[in-house]
């Protein structure tokens, strides 16, 4: 949930919706040219829809979007850019044909449908020099089964090992993002090279039965799960077991390193650092930013967001806090009709929302006695580096075996500049970032010599 990404899943779909699940990338024209805009759709167990955006050539990965779909019409609202689209998709569902609208700006825009690719995941496991098995196992706490991979890698072991953890919001065990798989890259990386490692799908998702996970907190059994899991197979050297988690997947990483039977040691890739309603400002802003917002305007935007923040953390009765933020919402964008503000609304009053806002990253972390890698990419426009760093390292100042190091232009998922991206049949293909996969591979060896 931190990052605001969980708070993309709170649609509504009705029994003669049109089929959402995969990729919807659309042209946005903008004074001086245009750029792609992709919405990703994942359909949950439960019949919802969780939705992200990306704006590849400004850097915005994984935006969350809220969505509602009343027949063939959907809507759309990425609260962080103060956007909306609403577009009718075709009776042959191959496209959705709209207007993006934003303060002072409206624009035609269609997007075309595509399935969400299993590429990367694909070229992962070509014919890989080491083993892989479909996965099964049990969170006991909630009674539910998780699905994944375990990859071992060649030989007899016993291997050092690691759970990977996901992103904020519903993943499939490979993090994909649009076409990109980032945990699905690092764990070939990593057993390529002597660490077995289990990725598994996230609640809700995939394989794995349950609902989404409502608090970073709830996340932690499922990491717990994993990490029994891989205490039961004799190729897995048991002293070495350790946790990897991205983004929101960090912090359950560290809060799991506080609990009893912890990891050996935790790697978290921009993991977060600040209360969540620092970072849902931070981001806004940013987001902004990235778009072209003037500066006076993002000032404003930003003194709006902390107003409806401390509405909603002041004002327990949901429902007055419902109608004050939705009221909020319409006078910041008079484009958001009375629909959206109240779901929107209702989304960021929600249980999910509110312990976003008040999570604290740090408050556990003095209980955390094992190794600990923290890594950050200096173009993550998602989590600031030195802000979350240095959060994180000064909640971590009792613990002896903290590494800490920024990658230089490296983002928020891991990817290198674009310059150094591989060009696959002439196109540039996003990598993850060679740098951080040696970094952590590095320090894991070092970890499992100990």
């Amino acid at each position: 949930m931190p990052g605001g990404a969980r708070a993309g899943a709170a649609p509504r779909v009705v029994a003669d919706a049109p089929a959402l699940d995969g990729l919807w990338k659309g042209q946005l024209k903008v004074p001086g040219g245009q750029l792609e805009v992709i919405f990703r759709f994942v359909k949950l167990t439960g019949g919802e829809y969780f939705a992200t955006m990306d704006v590849p050539l400004q850097k915005v990965s994984r935006m969350a979007v809220k969505t509602e779909v009343k027949g063939d019409t959907v809507r759309l609202f990425a609260e962080e850019a103060n956007s909306r689209f609403v577009g009718k998709v075709s009776a042959d569902g191959k496209q959705m044909v709209g207007l993006w609208q934003q303060p002072g700006f409206k624009v035609p825009m269609t997007l075309a449908f595509s399935p969400l690719p299993a590429m990367n995941a694909k070229n992962v496991r070509l014919t890989p020099p080491y083993r892989e098995e479909e996965a099964t196992f049990s969170n006991l706490t909630i009674n539910t089964r998780l699905a994944g991979m375990l990859t071992i890698p060649a030989g007899p072991g016993p291997f050092p090992a690691v759970v990977l953890l996901s992103d904020a919001g519903p993943q499939d065990r490979d993090g994909t993002v649009g076409d990109f798989a980032p945990l699905g890259l690092l764990a070939d990386y990593l057993t390529r090279r002597g660490v077995a490692v289990l990725r598994f799908d996230d609640r809700g998702t995939g394989k794995s039965g349950g609902t989404p996970a409502v608090t970073t907190a709830d996340l932690v059994s499922d990491a717990q799960a994993g990490l029994n899991y891989l205490r039961t197979r004799p190729e897995i050297d048991l002293a070495h077991l350790g946790l990897v988690g991205h983004g929101e997947g960090g912090n359950v990483a560290l809060l799991a390193a506080a609990q009893p039977l912890p990891p050996a040691f935790v790697v978290a890739l921009a993991a977060y650092g600040l209360p969540g309603r620092d970072i849902v400002v931070q981001q806004q802003a940013t987001t902004l930013r990235t778009l072209g917002t003037e500066t006076a305007q993002i000032e404003s935007a930003t003194k709006r967001q902390q107003a409806m923040l401390e509405i909603i953390r002041q004002t327990t009765d949901n429902a007055q806090a419902q109608a004050i933020v939705a009221n909020m919402l319409k006078q910041n964008n008079a484009a958001i009709d009375n629909a959206t503000a109240q779901s929107s609304a209702a989304e960021m009053t929600s249980p999910r929302y509110r312990y976003f806002l008040a999570f604290n990253p740090v408050e556990k972390l003095a209980a955390v006695t094992c190794p600990v890698l923290l890594l950050n990419g200096t173009s993550d426009l998602t989590i600031n580096a030195d802000a979350n760093l240095n959060a994180l390292k000064n909640g971590l100042n009792k613990n002896k075996s903290v590494t800490v190091k920024k990658l230089q232009g490296v983002n928020h998922l891991f990817q290198p500049d674009q310059t150094k991206w591989p060009v696959i049949n002439g196109q540039p293909q996003p990598n993850f970032s060679p740098e951080a996969q040696e970094t952590i591979r590095e320090w894991i060896v070092v970890q499992a010599k100990k």
